[in-house]
């Protein structure tokens, strides 16, 4: 396994989660890519993405079928560049997991993923996923705000 992967699936451990991290042959890097690898509909696949929202760094998970609307994150609230993602998590964008960043991150999750039981999220590098119970994942992140975000 790679060591990265290798890294994400011992911090989420670590938080209680039973996962276990599958490096793929293909890109994950989208969800679309994500979503055909794993043979799951393109919503079950979580987008961890991170925002600056009113000078501080968020990370927001989304359903792979929705777009996160950056004004619900805050007034301010725009993309992270490449390296604030990096600098922020400790992983490159497209392979930044949901949780077990280098720094504990405040976190949206958008309500949507709560339509299904089980999801898939990025492993650390751009062909690592794992799957997860949705209401697992969430209890794993301290202070998850749930919320429509997209």
């Amino acid at each position: 396994m790679h060591p990265t992967a290798l890294k994400v699936q011992e911090r989420l451990q670590a938080r209680g989660l039973d996962v276990e991290v599958h490096v793929l042959p293909d890109s994950t890097r989208t969800a679309a890519e994500a979503a055909a690898a794993v043979g799951c509909e393109v919503g079950q696949i979580v987008k961890s993405l991170v925002f600056v929202a009113d000078g501080a760094v968020v990370m927001c998970l989304c359903a792979g079928d929705r777009r996160v609307d950056p004004a619900k994150l805050g007034a301010e609230a725009r993309p992270a560049r490449a390296d604030e993602a990096r600098d922020a998590t400790g992983f490159a964008i497209g392979g930044v997991p949901p949780l077990g960043h280098d720094r504990e991150l405040p976190t949206v999750v958008d309500e949507s993923l709560r339509r299904f039981d089980v999801v898939w999220c990025a492993g650390g590098t751009p062909n690592a996923v794992f799957p997860v119970e949705v209401q697992a994942l969430i209890a794993a992140i301290p202070d998850a705000d749930v919320r429509v975000v997209s």
